[in-house]
């Protein structure tokens, strides 16, 4: 998920407000992160990288120009194979095969057409995100998405953080809570598991690492890596 905007002459990666990029918002030129994202594809041949953009570019091809210098094309997934109306998607080995391992979802609509960049919410649904999306037992669209159990939408993204991030207790949510979240939410999509899990602060975890201190919670940061996860938690 990443927030895309016109500045300095160029498609940078923002976090901002009212479709403008500034200096104290901006974070770098987005060809530099699409190269990291191609030396990943080129390194893990038999991996898949999806992007979500919410898209603030309005040059003319912005998006294409980046996507090209960054030589990540020849790994797209066209939107001509994208499937309709909710059918299922091809198998992971068949877009190993094929080299179509890129999939990339915009939140500008025109630019399906315009740009060949499939438009989200043709195929996504989305929960609330931020405090909204944080509610227990709740677990329902954010404005801009179909109902969550609309099943013409084959993919389904659930957020999970709050409005403002901390780092001290990120890892604290990533806990009980969420998988709770993600039972709700799984209900709420008509018995769909999310396909795409958004979290702040994705590599601090916690299961038993919380100590007391004080008479308050803190967290003790984890690295996660692959041997932590646990599937069957939220299967």
């Amino acid at each position: 998920m990443l927030d895309t905007y016109d500045f300095k002459g160029d498609v940078w990666l923002c976090h901002s407000s009212g479709g403008k990029c500034n200096d104290f918002t901006a974070f770098e030129p987005a060809l530099d992160t699409f190269k990291e994202i191609e030396a990943f594809l080129s390194a893990n041949p038999s991996e898949i990288v999806t992007l979500i953009l919410e898209d603030y570019v309005n040059a003319p091809n912005g998006l294409t120009n980046v996507f090209n210098a960054s030589g990540l094309q020849k790994y797209w997934f066209p939107v001509s194979k994208m499937p309709q109306n909710g059918q299922d998607w091809p198998l992971v080995s068949d877009m190993v095969t094929s080299n179509e391992r890129l999939l990339v979802f915009t939140s500008a609509r025109s630019k399906q057409v315009t740009e060949g960049i499939a438009y989200q919410w043709n195929f996504m649904v989305e929960n609330n995100y931020g405090d909204d999306g944080m509610d227990a037992g709740e677990c329902s669209n954010r404005a801009e998405s179909a109902p969550l159990n609309d099943k013409t939408k084959s993919l389904v993204l659930m957020n999970y953080f709050p409005s403002v991030p901390v780092k001290l207790t990120a890892c604290l949510q990533h806990n009980k809570g969420l998988t709770d979240m993600a039972s709700t939410c799984y209900s709420a999509a008509g018995n769909r598991w999310a396909n795409f899990i958004a979290v702040d602060y994705y590599k601090v975890y916690s299961s038993m690492y919380i100590h007391k201190t004080l008479g308050s919670n803190t967290c003790v940061f984890h690295e996660m890596t692959i041997a932590d996860i646990n599937l069957k938690r939220i299967t």
